[in-house]
């Protein structure tokens, strides 16, 4: 089957504009626990210097990041989550589960978060309505883009 000239509007593929790209969900994980400088993120990422820079370029100009003046001489910023940012750590959370589940090979966990009640997060998704776990087997789609159903496009 051939490509259609235009794959389906979808928020997914939109947010993965943004923030899919390597590095990106990482400088957020960084960010996100404190580790706000240039010189943190190379350091905990492990990326060029040069990819670095143009994925905290693209997240600031999404307004996912904030970038401050630290230091005036030499000149030196340091990054911050904005509201968008920190609406995003939740996804960080529920990736790093699914891995730990089904990507280490081994028991240990490179990280564990711990929730303000005192114990280890272990992120769940719920529906906001009712309060139940959100299984695949309890949801059904709804395209809203004209000219769309689930299975694809449909005849115009």
């Amino acid at each position: 089957m051939a490509a259609t000239k235009d794959p389906r509007p979808c928020s997914i593929a939109d947010t993965l504009a943004l923030v899919g790209e390597k590095y990106s969900l990482l400088v957020l994980r960084e960010v996100c626990l404190g580790n706000g400088r240039f010189d943190q993120l190379v350091r905990n990422i492990g990326a060029p210097r040069d990819v670095l820079s143009t994925r905290l370029r693209r997240l600031v100009d999404a307004g996912i990041l904030t970038k401050r003046v630290y230091s005036e001489r030499p000149q030196r910023f340091q990054y911050r989550p904005t509201q968008a940012g920190l609406e995003l750590e939740p996804v960080l959370m529920t990736l790093m589960a699914w891995g730990d589940r089904h990507v280490r090979q081994d028991d240990e966990r490179p990280m564990v978060i711990e929730h303000s009640c005192g114990n280890e997060l272990l992120p769940e998704v719920t529906c906001r309505a009712c309060g139940e776990t959100v299984r695949h087997e309890d949801l059904t789609a709804h395209p809203q883009a004209p000219g769309w159903s689930v299975s694809g496009p449909t005849a115009a």
